[in-house]
C-alpha cells in the first residue's frame, strides 16, 4: 500500500498543472473496452454485451480501478472515465509536461506521496496515485455533504486538471461577489475571469492569472460526458 502524505502549502503551489488528452486522437490496441461512442444500436447495453466476454466491461484495467476506488471512496467509473480521457487507457502514454501512464500522473505527484518517480510508469501504481489524488483533492476542497454530486466531482476535475490553486482562487472569487463557491457553474465562470488582470491581481488570488479556463472546461465536460455513460453500462 503506498504510503499518505497530508498537504500543507506544498498542494496550491506544486499540484498546480496537469495536461490533458482531449481530443487528441489515440488508438489503444490490444485493449478491449466499451466506448459508446463507437456503437450504432438503439439498446446500447445489448450491442456492448455482444461485442466483449462479459457485458458492460469498460477495460481490462477494471479490477484495479476497483480495487483502489473502493479503497479511496471513489467511484470506479469515474477513475475510468478520466483514464479514458487522460490517455484513451495507453499505458506507456508519455506527455510533453512529463504527465505519464493511463492517468498522466506528474513526477511532482509521486514525489508528493514520497514514491520513487520511476514508478510512475507501472499501471498499478500510477492508478493508486490517481486515487489517492483525488481523494486527497476532495479532502482539500471541503465541500458540504449537502454538494450535489455533478458539482463535486467536477470541481475535483477541475482541481485535477488544473491545479487545486486556481480553483481555490475562483471559489475565494465566488464567495467575494456572493456566489456559491461548490457550484461548478461559478467555479468556471470565476476561472475564466482568472486571465482578467482587474481579477487575478486581487490580493484574495494566490496562484495569479490562469488562461487555460476553457480547456479545463473541456476537460470537464468530457469526463463526466464519459462518467455518465460508463454508469449507463456498469454497476
Amino acid at each position: 500500500m503506498l504510503k499518505k502524505f497530508s498537504f500543507v502549502v506544498l498542494a496550491a503551489t506544486t499540484l498546480v498543472a496537469y495536461e490533458s488528452t482531449v481530443g487528441q486522437p489515440h488508438t489503444a490496441p490490444n485493449i478491449v473496452y466499451c466506448d459508446i461512442d463507437a456503437v450504432e444500436a438503439e439498446n446500447t447495453s445489448e450491442a456492448l454485451a455482444e461485442t466483449v466476454e462479459e457485458p458492460c466491461i469498460i477495460s481490462r484495467f477494471d479490477p484495479i480501478m476497483r480495487e483502489v476506488g473502493a479503497e479511496e471512496g471513489l467511484d470506479w467509473r469515474f477513475m475510468s472515465a478520466i483514464a479514458y480521457s487522460e490517455s484513451r487507457f495507453i499505458e506507456d502514454l508519455k506527455s510533453s509536461q512529463g504527465a505519464m501512464g493511463i492517468m498522466q500522473i506528474r513526477p511532482v505527484v509521486a514525489r508528493h506521496f514520497n514514491v520513487p518517480v520511476e514508478s510512475i510508469n507501472d499501471t498499478e501504481t500510477n492508478v493508486r496515485l490517481a486515487g489517492m489524488l483525488l481523494s486527497e483533492l476532495d479532502t482539500m476542497l471541503r465541500m458540504p455533504a449537502s454538494t450535489p454530486i455533478e458539482d463535486r466531482l467536477s470541481i475535483i476535475l477541475a482541481s485535477y486538471n488544473a491545479g487545486i490553486g486556481h480553483v481555490m482562487d475562483a471559489r475565494r472569487l465566488a464567495r467575494s461577489e456572493g456566489a456559491n463557491p461548490n457550484s461548478w457553474d461559478a467555479i468556471r465562470y470565476y476561472l475564466d475571469l482568472k486571465s482578467d488582470p482587474e481579477y487575478y491581481e486581487l490580493d484574495i488570488v494566490k496562484s495569479g492569472r490562469f488562461t487555460g479556463s476553457r480547456q479545463t472546461e473541456g476537460y470537464v465536460n468530457e469526463v463526466m460526458r464519459k462518467y455518465r455513460q460508463y454508469c449507463a453500462l456498469a454497476s
